[in-house]
């Protein structure tokens, strides 16, 4: 399944520089790049925004976009944790998470001085942070259980507009339907860069006026195991993000 590229269609590459790891182009010269004019219609990604607005609702669509994103897509959101990550080793904190009392589940003491975060890596590497960031917004899509059979149909269609590719499609009607566990969810946080991304697209999201989607934001931090100092950093760059729509 060519996940990067639907993810990338999805959240709408900046300038329409969308590449995968073949380096084929998607979308060259679409005006208004970014989430934000990807999911408010500028751009012609009419498609892709129509699935990606019944995913999210226009309220939290809107929230992704912003200068933060700039340069759009997956690579931006591994800008974002590249820089939070590296704000919390600046601080400190990596020699006392490697710790065993502080050691995530999915971390070792070997942790690359560079994170490996989604927008520095390619080929099944990419595919895996992909996977993990799409399957993280669903769950937080569905987290104030707006998502219904109607909105599932008309998702389906959209993404059939965007990929031939039935497995790919099939498998997100399937995390469309599964019950909302955060539990599940962080099972797919193999390492500490991609239970960043996680968090951090999440965290962009949700609706933080909602006492559900909170309370399913607080229960996916816990459960993906990140420091809580890392876990200040990515909200501070969410944060930073949403300020700027």
């Amino acid at each position: 399944m060519d996940v990067s590229n639907l993810l990338n269609q999805l959240l709408g590459a900046a300038g329409g520089q969308q590449t995968n790891d073949t380096g084929a182009g998607q979308g060259a010269g679409a005006p208004g790049g970014g989430v934000g004019g990807f999911l408010s219609g500028r751009g012609g990604a009419a498609l892709a925004g129509g699935a990606m607005g019944l995913l999210l609702g226009s309220k939290k669509g809107r929230k992704m976009g912003g200068k933060a994103l700039k340069y759009g897509g997956v690579a931006a959101l591994g800008m974002m944790a590249y820089k939070a990550y590296g704000n919390w080793q600046a601080n400190g904190a990596q020699g006392a998470a490697q710790s065993p009392a502080h050691t995530p589940a999915h971390t070792s003491a070997h942790t690359p001085a560079l994170p490996q975060t989604v927008d520095r890596i390619t080929g099944p590497a990419l595919e895996q942070h992909s996977t993990a960031v799409l399957k993280a917004i669903i769950a937080a899509a569905k987290s104030d259980g707006h998502v219904d059979d109607r909105e599932r149909q008309l998702i389906e269609e959209g993404l059939r507009g965007m990929t031939s590719d039935p497995q790919l499609i099939q498998w997100v009607d399937r995390e469309l339907q599964k019950p909302l566990d955060p539990v599940e969810v962080a099972a797919a946080a193999s390492n500490v860069e991609i239970a960043s991304e996680m968090y951090l697209a999440s965290v962009l999201v949700i609706d933080d006026q909602s006492f559900m989607e909170r309370s399913y934001l607080d229960a996916l931090g816990r459960e993906l195991q990140l420091p809580p100092e890392l876990l200040t950093e990515l909200n501070t760059q969410a944060a930073a993000a949403q300020a700027n729509v």
